[in-house]
């Protein structure tokens, strides 16, 4: 079996550059800075739990979008194998798959995202999410096995929690969602940790564990 070495980027790693042929032509990383990225791979074109998950990416993809969110997807497949997937979703299943899929055939920007599992096929990609922000680091990463489809709800929730905390300076605990009340970081010095607990607008259960409300 071909052996496959991955580079895994670590989150706040700049995210690896790369350029690539995709359904929508040539593209690069560079092309997407100031915007976030949500790159994206699946194991083959015209299987079942991939189409089902590249439907649910273009249900929420209006919603990236107002967030300044672009999506990209990724296989080992042919630039022709991707378009004639995708419209056989739309023939078949009504939805128009508006984001661009790159054909990544060399398997470059696979190994640099480390999407190939060793242990495993070596021609399939595995279900790797990789949130990137406007600078073009990695901010998040998500595997998924090959049986079980991803959750659009959570890549969504994510995406809105990494943002929160650029525009507040603040932590979001379990289960956040937007509204919910977000963590304030610890007190750095004694002084401020007494103050702390005399602040009407923070929800303090002690000096280190205060919530409050944006």
């Amino acid at each position: 079996m071909e052996q496959v070495q991955n580079y895994l980027p670590r989150i706040g790693d700049p995210a690896p550059t790369f350029e690539a042929v995709t359904t929508h032509g040539n593209i690069s990383l560079d092309d997407y800075k100031g915007s976030w990225v949500i790159l994206f791979s699946h194991p083959a074109d015209f299987t079942p739990v991939c189409t089902t998950e590249f439907m649910a990416f273009q249900a929420i993809y209006p919603e990236l979008k107002k967030l300044n969110v672009e999506l990209l997807g990724l296989s080992i497949d042919s630039v022709h194998s991707h378009i004639a997937w995708v419209r056989n979703i739309e023939e078949k299943f009504g939805v128009k798959i508006e984001f661009p899929i790159i054909a990544d055939l060399n398997k470059e920007v696979a190994i640099k995202y480390g999407m190939l599992m060793p242990e495993g096929n070596s021609t399939e990609t595995s279900r790797a999410v990789f949130i990137i922000d406007d600078k073009q680091i990695v901010r998040a990463i998500i595997y998924y096995p090959l049986s079980t489809g991803r959750n659009m709800d959570e890549i969504l929730r994510v995406v809105k929690a990494l943002q929160t905390t650029d525009a507040h300076g603040v932590a979001t605990p379990a289960n956040w969602n937007p509204g919910d009340k977000v963590i304030v970081p610890p007190a750095k010095t004694q002084e401020a940790a007494e103050e702390r607990m005399k602040d009407e607008t923070l929800e303090c259960v002690d000096w280190y564990f205060c919530k409050k409300s944006l």
